[in-house]
Formats: C-alpha cells, structure tokens, sequence
C-alpha cells in the first residue's frame, strides 16, 4: 500500500494541459458563429440531431461541444427533440437500413429552410461499416447534404467549425 502511494506521489498530475491556440481557435469560430446565427436566424439556432447508426464515438464528441469548455448554448446553439423547431439536421454514421425511413421522415417534418450536416467520415460513404445489408452507407443517398464535418470522430471544433459552414453556406 504505501509503495503504491509513494509511486503515486512520485509521478504526480500526469493531465495534459490545454493548448492556448485550440481555446483561441474555438472562442474565434464560436464569435464567427455567433454572428452568423443571429444574422441568418435572428437570435439562436436549433438543431434536431439524429444517430442513423453510428458507432456513438461521434455522439461523444457531440456531447462535447455542450460541455463547459465548449459551451454551444453561449453562441446561440440549442438542440431540440422536435423536428418541427430544427433549423438543421445533424447526423451522425452510416443510414442503417432500419434507419431510413425515420431519417427521411425527421428530414420531411423540418420547416424550409433545412440545413443538413452530416458528421463523421461514416456520414460520408459509410466508413468503416461501408454499404452492406445492413447498411446504405453515407446519408446523401436518403437525404440531401449542406456540409460535411470530417474526421473519425471530428473534435468539438471541428464540429462547430462544420456547423458554420453550413450555417454560412445558404
């Protein structure tokens, strides 16, 4: 017990700290997003987000961006559980193929104009899980795509990042 103790002690804080450019980089964006937000939808956006089939390792780095770090909610970014009130679709992983139908349906029940991000390179083709059975790979092949935010998983800024693209590109 004590030997463990003393190793503990010895080693000490092992964290990694924050690099200054990625806190400067995501404050920058998020200002940039900020005013793209209020200019296109007047004070916030709403995104209804939707997992097509996913391996959740992009629902984690979603998650991420409403952590206190990255703090959507502080650029006008809220997510909703409604259809209905989304400006924009995100979506993660490949259209599984009991996911269709409820992927087209949530795109069909979003108010003009509707913005589609697709996350993560299986959103793209598929990725690792590609086209199969189960699978009819990327999310273009059922619904129509705005951005793409790369990456297996993308990084939180990356995905704010994504999210002003597309919020810029309409």
């Amino acid at each position: 017990m004590l030997r463990i103790l003393h190793q503990i002690f010895r080693t000490g804080v092992v964290t990694e700290e924050l690099v200054p450019s990625e806190a400067g980089s995501v404050e920058l964006s998020g200002r940039r997003l900020e005013e793209e937000v209020r200019r296109r939808f007047g004070k916030s956006l709403t995104i209804r987000f939707v997992d097509a089939g996913s391996c959740n390792a992009c629902e984690l780095e979603l998650q991420a961006v409403n952590n206190p770090f990255y703090d959507s909610e502080r650029f006008g970014i809220h997510f909703t559980a409604s259809p209905r009130f989304a400006d924009m679709l995100l979506v993660t992983g490949p259209v599984s193929r009991n996911m269709e139908i409820a992927l087209r349906r949530t795109y069909d029940a979003m108010p003009a104009p509707k913005l589609v991000v697709g996350l993560g390179d299986c959103s793209i083709d598929g990725g690792i899980f590609g086209k199969s059975y189960a699978s009819l790979g990327g999310i273009d092949s059922v619904v129509p795509v705005d951005a793409w935010v790369r990456g297996c998983p993308p990084t939180p800024s990356a995905i704010l990042n994504g999210i002003l693209k597309a919020v810029s590109s309409k």
